[in-house]
């Protein structure tokens, strides 16, 4: 069976990994340089050309700096499952911290608590939550 991790090109992803780490919990594995694995010399020498980090109890994300400029597009989301509202609810205030809340997070018609945002570095998240037994 296969494994997906999200890979993201940021125009810093350094300080979008910091970010990440700070919102959903984790830490970041290793970050390298285009001049640690090339022996760059040139000016994208110190741009991160594989950073590595978990989150969220253990899932992995990859990031990259990008060299030229990013658009962002609107065809991937990336989907986080908590089993409390108040889980979800802390998590969906601070990635939206900076960003642009498109659904705030609340119950929902389908049974769910869900919710979802634009972090401040352009990415879509959806945040869901479980109906807690007994409500």
């Amino acid at each position: 069976m296969g494994n997906l991790t999200p890979y993201i090109q940021s125009e810093d992803a350094r300080a979008h990994a910091a970010f990440y780490v700070e919102a959903l919990g984790g830490e970041i594995l290793s970050v390298m340089t285009h001049e640690q694995l090339m022996g760059a010399q040139h000016k994208f020498k110190d741009k991160v050309m594989h950073l590595s980090m978990v989150v969220a109890g253990g899932n992995s994300i990859f990031m990259s700096d990008r060299m030229e400029a990013l658009d962002y597009g609107t065809a991937i989301t990336l989907s986080m499952s908590y089993p409390t509202e108040a889980e979800a609810s802390e998590v969906f205030v601070k990635l939206s911290a900076g960003g642009n809340v498109r659904y705030p997070i609340a119950m929902q018609p389908f049974g769910i608590y869900y919710g979802e945002l634009v972090d401040r570095f352009g990415v879509t998240w959806s945040i869901t939550a479980e109906q807690q037994t007994g409500k």
